[in-house]
């Protein structure tokens, strides 16, 4: 078996930003030796397995701030790297014509047969994490590519092709964000903006843009997510269809919000009403496309239920997110734990930590069978958010029980 400490001490100096002379210094002041014995060629050595440490694994360890068990502890296999966009996509512009287009006659029969799975995985997305999803997504994205790139089809067909690139960029590039894969969810929704505003669909392009605006926002780059989500509302005027509208300043409002301070989250709280208003117009006479389906008065309460909770107003978030989670289907457990684990913040900052404490452990049962990066990062919020009351007993044991999240 192949020895396993080098590669876990290289792992752990790295992911402290450590070089391996200044491992070697720690090492020598955990050990209480002067002069540095140890230097960087040594360090080298143990990474390598050309040299085993013995004497000084536990001087390793205690300046990598782990136990020897850690250091010694087995390899694990390292999953298959997932396939990323840039794999599938050829150089350049990835929906430009290939030379000769060699491939088969495309009509419509293919676009509705594209559509429908589309619609599909869009589906498939409300009852599955992007951990399971993400591999088919991109399967199917690069399929829809190749179809619509060496095809022979009409103008109108390869409008219809580009209207659901840009439809399976969304939803793919939200999978590849559920699964944290932030950097590939970032190609796939330029892409899809791309393939929409080719063809014309401006509410589609809107929408790609606004869940890469909602990424950018839950990322750190928070002023570019409000930024696009502006372009989104603005680009799409005042013609776009009331669900369109009312999804595009929903974004805007998480936008302002996650960019904090008052004036925004009084931005955010106009936005909201805006959005309100948006869609009570809705079936008058503007009809909004398909895949548009999920937004409703229930989604709007969500985001409000959300904004209020990031603005810590637990007074009107802990009602939203009660009347909001007794209607929710439970087949949707993603969701669930999401807007639970904000009920936890809420519930926290009206001071009812026992409470939390109840509704943050149905999280975290939740979360470990749920393959996404957003519930994980969920749980490490409301686990940091609890620490200011681990002296409570309820607190005290959950957190006792969930260090290692």
């Amino acid at each position: 078996m192949r020895n396993s400490v080098g590669p876990h001490i290289k792992r752990l100096r790295e992911q402290r930003g450590w070089s391996q002379s200044r491992l070697a210094h720690e090492v020598c002041q955990a050990a209480g030796v002067i002069g540095d014995p140890v230097g960087r060629q040594e360090v080298s050595r143990w990474e390598t397995g050309r040299r085993t440490p013995r004497e000084w694994l536990p001087f390793i360890a205690a300046a990598l701030g782990v136990s020897v068990d850690v250091l010694r502890a087995p390899l694990v296999p390292a999953e298959p790297p997932l396939p990323t966009l840039a794999e599938f996509l050829p150089e350049g512009d990835p929906l430009s014509p290939a030379d000769g287009r060699t491939g088969r006659r495309v009509g419509m029969v293919q676009v509705d047969d594209l559509q429908q799975r589309v619609h599909g995985l869009r589906l498939a997305d409300d009852v599955l994490a992007g951990g399971d999803l993400i591999r088919p997504a991109l399967r199917e994205l690069r399929s829809a590519v190749k179809l619509y790139r060496e095809g022979s089809h009409t103008g109108e067909v390869g409008r219809q092709l580009l209207r659901q690139i840009g439809e399976l960029a969304q939803i793919a590039g939200w999978i590849a964000s559920d699964a944290g894969q932030h950097a590939e969810a970032e190609r796939i929704y330029r892409l899809g903006i791309s393939a929409a505003t080719q063809a014309e669909d401006h509410t589609l392009a809107g929408n790609v843009a606004g869940s890469l605006a909602y990424q950018l926002s839950n990322t750190g780059r928070e002023s570019e997510g409000l930024t696009l989500a502006q372009a989104a509302l603005n680009d799409a005027g005042n013609d776009a269809p009331p669900k369109a509208r009312a999804l595009y300043l929903d974004r805007v409002a998480w936008a302002h919000t996650k960019l904090g301070g008052v004036d925004n989250g009084q931005q955010a709280m106009r936005a909201l009403g805006e959005a309100g208003q948006a869609l009570s117009e809705d079936g008058a006479g503007i009809e909004s496309p398909a895949f548009l389906y999920w937004v409703d008065a229930g989604e709007l309460r969500v985001m409000e239920s959300r904004v209020y909770t990031e603005l810590h107003r637990p007074l009107r978030a802990v009602p939203l997110l009660r009347d909001v989670l007794g209607g929710y289907d439970a087949t949707h457990s993603r969701e669930v734990a999401l807007y639970l684990s904000w009920l936890v913040v809420a519930l926290a900052d009206a001071n009812e930590p026992e409470e939390a404490a109840a509704v943050a452990e149905r999280v975290i049962s939740l979360a470990s069978d749920i393959p996404s990066e957003r519930t994980a990062e969920r749980v490490r919020v409301i686990l940091r958010r609890l620490q200011d009351f681990a002296d409570v007993p309820e607190v005290a044991s959950l957190l006792a029980e969930h260090q290692a999240a």
